[in-house]
C-alpha cells in the first residue's frame, strides 16, 4: 500500500498566508465570481490543486469534507470549457443527489460571469425526460450520480466523446456505496486523451487500484490535518437514558439558544419519530431520509436554507452533500455506526473560522462505540451535565425579561395598550396574576414527565445496581435489555461457555485480534456454525471480521432498521468475509426488506437467507 502511494508524485508545500487567487493564474471572470462569493485567499487544497489541474495533469486530492475541494476542481474545469462547443466537456461523478446538487450550485456561482456556459445535474428521483431535454439542448458540464449517468449512457442521451476532464468527487464514498462497477464502466467509455481528477477522504486499496488503472502519472495533493475534527467545534457528550433523548435535546436547544441545527439519526424510522416529537413541542423541524421523493427533499432543504425550518433531522446518507452556512450545532441523537461518519457530521458546523457545537447523546448501548470514536479522532470529548428543568425555566425567564426591556426601550407605540392593564384589573385580576399569565403564554413551558427526573445514565445504573454497566457484565449491544441473553447464564439457568458470551469467543478485540481463552487458535475452516434454535432462520450477511464488524454493529443495524427488539436476535457467528445471524422466522421478510440497500459500518451489505 505504501509502495503504491510512493509511486505517485506527492506535493505537500505549505501555503503562504498572502497567496491569492490571482497568483494561481485564474481568469478575470472567475476572479470576479470568487470575489462575489466572499473568498480572498485559496484554501490549501485549492492552492495546491488548481495549478497542476490547469497544467493538464491528472490529480488525486486527499481532503476531508468542507476543505473547499469543489472550487479546487471547479475553477480549472471552467477554465477548460470551450463555450462555442455545446457538447459535454466535463463530467463530475458524485455519490448522492444532494452532493450533485451542491456541486452544481457552486460551479454555477463560479461561472457567474462565463456567459453562455451551461451546467446540468442528473440524478435518480428527478424526471429523466426533463434531463434528456436539457442534455439535448446542449450543456458543457454534467454533474451526476453513477447510476443515472449510466442510464443516460445506455439511452445514448449522454455521449462522452467530447469529455476532456473527468472528476470523481468523494470517490471513497462512492465505492462504499457499491458503485465501483458503474465507475469503471463509465471510465472505460471515456476518451483516451482526457484529464482524470479524483478526490477522496481516504486512500484505500480500491481507490489506488482505480488511480493506477485510469490515471496517468497523477499528482497527489494531500491536505494533512493534525486532528480530524475542527478546533473551532466545542464537542460535548451526555450520558442519557434512551427514552429521555428528545427531552435532553430540547433542553440543550433552549440552554444554548440554538437557531440553526442538524440532528443525526441512524435510521429513517428514528428520523420520522424525532421530527414528530419536536413538532409537537412547537419546534420548526423537518426530516430528511431516503424514502422522500426528490421534490420533498428539495422542499425540505429550501426551508432549512432559508431559515423557515431551523432543525433538520437526517440520516447520514441523506445528509451527504448538505452544505449550509451558519449551522450553530450538530446533535448526534444516535451515535454513528462508523467513526468517519462522526467526523463528517460535526464538520457541518464551525466552518469558515466560525465556532460551532457538537452534542452527542450517548445511551447505555452506545458508550463503547463513542469511546472508539474518541480514539479514532484523537480528541478527548468532555462529558456534559444535563440541564435541569429549573435551569431551563431560569434561562427562559431571563430571556423574557430582556425581551420586555428591549420592547419598552425601542417601541414607541406602547401607549396603544395603556388601557389593557386597567381593563384586566376591573375584571378582578391582580397585577401579579396578569404578569404571570402573560409570561406563561409567552414562554410556553409546561412541566412534563421528565421535569423532576434525573435523566443521566448514572441514575439508571444505580437503580439497577450497576447491572447494565459495560464493565459489570451487562450487554453493550444495541437493543439488548436482558443480560441473560448473552450473559453468564442461559435461559434455562445453565451456564454458557465462553463462545456464547458477549461478542463471543470468535469476536474481535479493538486491535483486530480474536478474543477468548483460546485466542487465535481457530480459523474459519476449523469452525462450524452453531446449531440454530427452533423457530429461527439463519441469514447470511456479506460483511465480516476483515471489515472490523462486531456483533453490536449487526444487532444495531438489524434492530434499528427493521424495528425489532434487539433481544430477539439469536446467535451471531462472524467469519472473515461474512457473518451468519439468526432471527425469528416471523420477522425474516421485514429484516430483508429493511436492510435492502442499507449499510453496516459504512459498507453496503447484501443480506439473504443462508443456504
Amino acid at each position: 500500500m505504501n509502495q503504491e502511494i510512493e509511486a505517485v508524485q506527492e506535493i505537500a508545500k505549505p501555503v503562504a498566508p498572502q497567496r491569492t487567487f490571482e497568483d494561481l493564474n485564474v481568469s478575470e471572470p472567475i476572479l470576479k465570481a470568487v470575489t462575489d462569493m466572499g473568498f480572498t485567499h485559496p484554501s490549501p487544497i485549492q492552492a495546491e490543486g488548481i495549478p497542476p489541474i490547469l497544467a493538464g495533469r491528472d490529480v488525486i486530492g486527499q481532503a476531508q469534507t468542507g476543505t473547499g475541494k469543489t472550487a479546487a476542481f471547479g475553477i480549472p474545469a471552467l477554465e477548460l470549457i470551450d463555450i462555442e462547443s455545446r457538447q459535454p466537456q466535463v463530467l463530475v461523478l458524485c455519490p448522492t443527489r444532494e452532493l450533485a446538487l451542491q456541486v452544481a450550485d457552486e460551479i454555477k456561482k463560479l461561472a457567474k460571469y462565463k456567459k453562455g456556459l451551461r451546467v446540468e445535474s442528473i440524478y435518480g428521483g428527478d424526471s429523466i425526460e426533463r434531463q434528456i431535454k436539457s442534455l439535448k439542448s446542449g450543456v458543457h458540464i454534467v454533474i451526476g450520480t453513477p447510476g443515472r449517468v449510466m442510464d443516460h449512457m445506455e439511452r445514448r442521451t449522454l455521449k462522452l466523446d467530447s469529455i476532456r476532464m473527468m472528476i470523481l468527487d468523494e470517490a471513497d464514498e462512492m465505492l462504499d456505496m457499491g458503485f465501483r462497477e458503474d465507475i469503471e464502466s463509465i471510465l472505460e467509455e471515456m476518451p483516451e486523451e482526457r484529464q482524470t481528477i479524483l478526490f477522496s477522504a481516504t486512500m484505500s486499496k480500491p481507490i489506488m487500484t482505480i488511480t493506477q488503472r485510469f490515471q496517468k502519472d497523477p499528482v497527489l495533493i494531500k491536505v494533512v490535518k493534525n486532528e480530524l475534527t475542527n478546533k473551532n467545534i466545542e464537542q460535548v457528550y451526555f450520558e442519557v437514558k434512551p427514552k429521555a433523548k428528545v427531552e435532553v435535546m430540547c433542553r440543550l436547544i433552549d440552554m444554548h439558544n440554538l437557531k440553526l441545527m442538524l440532528v443525526f439519526c441512524n435510521t429513517k424510522k428514528r428520523v420520522d419519530e424525532i421530527v414528530e416529537d419536536l413538532q409537537i413541542r412547537g419546534y420548526q423541524a423537518e426530516g430528511l431520509h431516503g424514502d422522500l421523493r426528490q421534490a420533498q427533499r428539495n422542499n425540505v432543504m429550501s426551508k432549512f436554507r432559508s431559515g423557515v425550518t431551523n432543525i433538520l433531522v437526517a440520516t447520514d446518507v441523506a445528509a451527504r452533500g448538505i452544505d449550509v452556512d451558519d449551522v450553530d450545532a450538530v446533535i448526534n441523537y444516535d451515535i454513528p455506526l462508523d467513526e468517519e461518519y462522526y467526523v463528517h457530521r460535526i464538520g457541518r458546523t464551525g466552518r469558515a473560522g466560525k465556532s460551532g457545537k457538537a452534542f452527542s447523546m450517548v445511551g447505555k448501548d452506545e458508550k463503547y462505540r463513542f469511546r472508539e470514536i474518541q480514539n479514532y479522532t484523537k480528541v478527548k470529548v468532555e462529558k456534559g451535565v444535563i440541564p435541569t428543568f429549573e435551569d431551563i425555566v431560569g434561562i427562559r425567564k431571563a430571556r423574557f425579561i430582556e425581551q420586555i426591556r428591549e420592547t419598552i426601550e425601542k417601541d414607541k407605540d406602547l401607549n396603544l395598550y395603556d388601557d389593557m392593564l386597567t381593563n384586566l384589573h376591573h375584571a378582578g385580576f391582580t397585577t401579579e396574576q396578569i404578569v404571570a399569565a402573560l409570561v406563561k403564554r409567552s414562554m410556553g413551558l409546561e412541566k412534563n414527565e421528565f421535569a423532576d427526573q434525573n435523566l443521566a445514565l448514572d441514575d439508571d445504573r444505580r437503580e439497577r445496581g450497576g447491572r447494565l454497566g459495560d464493565r459489570e457484565g451487562g450487554s453493550r449491544f444495541a437493543g439488548r435489555e436482558e443480560r441473560g441473553r448473552f450473559g453468564d447464564r442461559s435461559r434455562d439457568g445453565g451456564s454458557r461457555d465462553g463462545a456464547r458470551r458477549g461478542e463471543g469467543r470468535f469476536g474481535r478485540d479493538r486491535d483486530g485480534g480474536t478474543r477468548g481463552e483460546e485466542r487465535g487458535r481457530f480459523s474459519d475452516r476449523d469452525r462450524q456454525p452453531r446449531e440454530r434454535e427452533a423457530n429461527m432462520v439463519r441469514l447470511f450477511v456479506s460483511i465480516g471480521r476483515r471489515d472490523f464488524v462486531r456483533p453490536g454493529d449487526i444487532v444495531g443495524a438489524l434492530a434499528g432498521e427493521a424495528n425489532i427488539p434487539g433481544g430477539t436476535i439469536g446467535h451471531i457467528d462472524i467469519f472473515d468475509k461474512h457473518t451468519l445471524v439468526d432471527v425469528p422466522r416471523d420477522v425474516v421478510t421485514r429484516v430483508l426488506d429493511a436492510m435492502e440497500g442499507n449499510t453496516i459500518k459504512g459498507r453496503r451489505v447484501n443480506i439473504e437467507v443462508a443456504r
